[in-house]
């Protein structure tokens, strides 16, 4: 039988234990692989780099940052890349709300957790837009859940569009060719 925690539990655990809670039951996170460090520092100074030559009033944050979507039951994720364009969302220690955009890249452990537990999630609690970002299986998932709810996958070569920005485009084909995926 699960144990389920709330969020004063979960302030109290260990700051270098690494996990995710989703309706009051904590879950444990590995440590993210080398290629999902690259791939994950590249896709944030591309975006980073975009907010910043924009001007604009989103900001990005990458994990471990908390997102608390919900307080009953208590649900708290770490996503690895994430666009936040309400200030009134963060109070310093994390995200109050679901951001709107994030990215997860796909762990070889457990896809299932970015593929199925986190669409749900992510789709329920009012994330604009969510990216899959699988390197192993070398494609790239888009949800949009505004409007229209789609779904469309790309391959590792493709220029993919941030569809809540009007003009941001990342090729994956130079991320992919930088490391060698």
């Amino acid at each position: 039988m699960p144990e389920f925690i709330n969020l004063e539990q979960y302030e109290a655990l260990p700051e270098n234990k690494r996990v995710e809670v989703f309706d009051g039951v904590v879950y444990d996170m590995a440590s993210p692989s080398q290629i999902h460090q690259a791939v994950s520092m590249e896709l944030s100074n591309i975006i980073y780099n975009y907010i910043k030559r924009k001007k604009g009033s989103c900001q990005l944050f990458s994990a471990p940052f908390d997102v608390k979507l919900s307080d009953h039951p208590l649900t708290i994720v770490q996503p690895d890349i994430m666009v936040i364009c309400g200030k009134d969302k963060l109070d310093g220690k994390r995200c109050n709300d679901a951001p709107d955009f994030i990215i997860e890249i796909v762990s070889p452990s457990n896809p299932s957790d970015d593929y199925i537990r986190k669409l749900y999630y992510y789709k329920n609690y009012g994330v604009r837009e969510y990216w899959i970002v699988d390197p192993r299986r070398r494609i790239v998932t888009v949800n949009y859940f505004e409007g229209n709810i789609v779904s469309v996958q790309y391959p590792f070569d493709a220029m993919i569009k941030v569809n809540i920005y009007d003009d941001l485009l990342i090729n994956f084909s130079e991320i992919a060719d930088m490391m060698n995926i």
